[in-house]
């Protein structure tokens, strides 16, 4: 009997994906803080998951004998978004270097939530293929 990581695992490989390249934008707009006219980007969850739930994501076939693999795919296919700034900078700068770390944090803790929810799925599968 075959396992099905897709069934078994749920939607923590795209939420690890996700976290991923949150941290990614979130570390740039920290970076760049004190760069003029540099426009703070973001990630929208709810936009992620509507793409993940409504398409399909494909590979591309150069050749008649690749295969497609339904959910597989190096990008969340969802572009950031441009952060509204509550407070404009005199320079065009949108970073708020205070709010950008709070929300890097956040999201290094849900990585490491999901990381571990991950961890614990594939336990319980070790566990259930060797009898215990």
């Amino acid at each position: 009997m075959a396992i099905n990581f897709d069934n078994a695992l749920g939607i923590h490989p795209l939420a690890l994906q996700f976290r991923n390249q949150r941290a990614e934008l979130l570390a740039s707009n920290l970076a760049n803080a004190d760069t003029p006219n540099f426009k703070a980007r973001d990630l929208d969850f709810q936009s992620v998951l509507k793409e993940a739930q409504g398409a399909t994501l494909k590979l591309t076939a150069t050749q008649p004998e690749h295969l497609q693999a339904p959910g597989a795919g190096g990008s969340l296919g969802v572009a950031p978004q441009y952060r509204i700034p509550s407070q404009a900078s005199l320079d065009g700068n949108t970073v708020d270097a205070e709010q950008e770390q709070v929300r890097y944090a956040e999201n290094a803790l849900s990585y490491q939530f999901s990381l571990r929810l991950v961890g614990d799925k594939f336990s319980g599968l070790s566990e259930a293929i060797r009898g215990e």
